[in-house]
């Protein structure tokens, strides 16, 4: 099987998301997986197996999904400087749950019983943006993909304007962590919720993904890969618009297909 394109130039420097190895007695580039402890008011709350870089938004991205925060509060390392740990200054909007989350990179949140704790509460998006199907098409080449390209191990998302545009894009090795940064980084700037915004993932489309998006105020999320029966469960009860199998300038639409318009060299109108 062939690997990733070689790494450049640029990609011979220090990065902590990337990491050195050998491979076949040869220097090759992988991505770099460690833990993240999220404390709230010193108190711990989940630890996820992430590519370091934005923790702050990873942080704040989580809690959100989790319907534990409505705007951004103070987020920084912790008082000991503890490796690894990100502080979230309180208050919550609830309190957390007894348990804790553990989140692996490929999963995300694991063993959390039934789809009624699973779910958290989001109203129904209201109608639009309308975008076309080409544009939605088109997305995935839109990524902005530089760990990929070197490594070939992390998953990506992108936030869009409804024209297409590029607003904001993550990489990880988690594709749950790469969603939660990109939220963090919305919710850190007061752009949420995202009702005139697209989101684009790398890979298949899970219900924790759309739920995410969902309790963002998303009403479009497209995907490279397949989604799951309970993704469109969830995105038909939210209303939301889940589009899949993105490439080679086709899409297929699963839900809300009102917001999708046909006529070619239509991009998004928000409205």
């Amino acid at each position: 099987m062939s690997g990733p394109p070689p790494a450049n130039a640029a990609a011979t420097g220090t990065s902590p998301a990337l990491r050195r190895v050998l491979r076949d007695g040869e220097s090759d580039l992988v991505a770099v997986e460690e833990p993240l402890e999220i404390r709230v008011d010193g108190e711990p709350v989940a630890v996820t197996m992430r590519t370091p870089g934005h923790d702050e938004e990873l942080a704040l991205g989580f809690l959100h999904g989790e319907g534990l925060l409505e705007r951004a509060p103070a987020v920084g390392l912790t008082d000991d400087l503890a490796a690894n740990t990100i502080e979230v200054r309180g208050p919550l909007t609830r309190a957390p749950a007894a348990r804790r989350f553990y989140t692996t990179s490929s999963c995300g949140v694991c063993g959390k019983g039934a789809l009624e704790e699973v779910a958290v509460l989001a109203p129904a998006l209201a109608p639009g943006p309308y975008v076309a199907r080409e544009l939605l098409a088109s997305l995935p080449d839109r990524l902005v993909q530089p760990g990929f390209a070197r490594t070939g191990g992390l998953h990506a998302t992108g936030l869009f304007d409804c024209d297409g545009e590029l607003l904001c894009v993550r990489e990880d090795v988690g594709r749950h962590n790469a969603m939660d940064k990109v939220i963090g980084w919305a919710l850190m700037r007061g752009r949420l919720p995202l009702g005139d915004a697209l989101l684009c993932v790398s890979g298949r489309l899970s219900f924790e993904l759309v739920q995410k998006a969902a309790v963002a105020g998303c009403p479009i999320l497209v995907g490279v890969g397949a989604p799951t029966s309970l993704a469109v469960e969830l995105a038909a009860d939210r209303q939301l618009t889940l589009c899949g199998f993105a490439r080679r300038g086709s899409v297929n639409v699963y839900t809300a297909a009102e917001r999708v318009v046909t006529r070619s060299g239509v991009g998004g109108i928000c409205s």
